[in-house]
């Protein structure tokens, strides 16, 4: 009865346990070197505390942004290899002979080589993207046809949400180049108009004492790195000269600081009295019927 009951009852237990195990020991690789690829990225913000300056947040922040990407791409590595080895061991389980398909597989691989380069140019580029640390998890990215975030970055694909919220998936093997506006700082720059005849020292002096304040207020520590600069004149007309503030700002704060410093020298200009010109605009005609 057991030389009956055994081959009935134990395979189909032996591939459960199999599968179980596969999907457990799957479950483990990828949670341990998360952990270890965490603890290499984190081990100098743990060793010197807690990040006080804003280059030191940035830092921290991209470490923990790559930490995620590499993380994404060895699961997607860990979850191949894993179920490879487990559909191999599960075929020589139920008695098919894997030696035949083992010996092929060299064959099949060069002949997959010619018929899916693309796919192998994919999955490079994905990798050493990953390495070289382009882009990560969140970064605000142009890499030609779209400008977005980074959601996801698989070995194939990266997928991005645009501005608009549309999503987008781009091949890694089709992104020749790559505009990272999340790595470090970003440059605000503002230009601000006054009347011609302006006192160009008062204005200067009004907008020296607006980036003291506003470097000295911790509400704008979540913005700008450093003290705003008075960067000069940077045109003029017959009805106005144009001054130009830059300021190194977080990621992804370039246009939310440049609002703020607007709004600043604004109310500036307003308690001290300078005034900044009004250009008519004449209406723009239509086209003729």
């Amino acid at each position: 009865m057991d030389k009956v009951l055994h081959p009935v009852i134990g395979k189909p237990l032996q591939l459960v346990i199999m599968v179980v195990v596969t999907i457990l020991v799957r479950y483990l690789l990828v949670r341990l070197f998360d952990r270890l690829v965490r603890r290499a990225m984190s081990i100098r913000h743990r060793d010197n505390g807690r990040p006080e300056t804003p280059e030191a947040v940035i830092e921290f922040k991209r470490k923990e942004q790559r930490a995620d990407s590499i993380s994404q791409l060895l699961s997607s590595v860990i979850t191949f290899a894993v179920w490879s080895i487990s559909l191999i061991t599960i075929l020589a389980n139920v008695g098919i002979n894997v030696a035949p398909i083992l010996a092929s597989a060299g064959v099949v691989g060069v002949a997959l080589g010619f018929g899916a380069q693309t796919l192998v140019k994919d999955f490079l580029a994905g990798i050493f993207m990953i390495i070289e640390d382009q882009y990560g998890i969140n970064d605000l990215v142009d890499v030609g046809p779209v400008v977005g975030v980074v959601e996801d970055v698989g070995l194939r694909v990266t997928r991005l949400r645009d501005l608009s919220g549309v999503v987008w998936y781009v091949r890694n093997g089709e992104i020749l180049r790559v505009a990272n506006r999340s790595q470090g700082w970003t440059m605000a720059i503002v230009d601000v108009p006054v009347s011609y005849d302006t006192d160009l020292n008062k204005v200067r002096s009004i907008i020296e004492k607006v980036a003291d304040e506003m470097h000295n207020d911790p509400a704008s520590q979540d913005l700008i790195i450093d003290r705003p600069e008075y960067a000069g004149v940077e045109s003029m007309s017959g009805e106005a000269v144009v001054v130009r503030i830059t300021a190194r700002a977080l990621p992804d704060k370039q246009v939310v600081a440049g609002r703020e410093i607007r709004e600043r020298i604004k109310n500036a200009f307003d308690s001290n009295g300078v005034s900044v010109p009004v250009v008519l605009r004449l209406p723009q005609q239509g086209p003729k019927p």
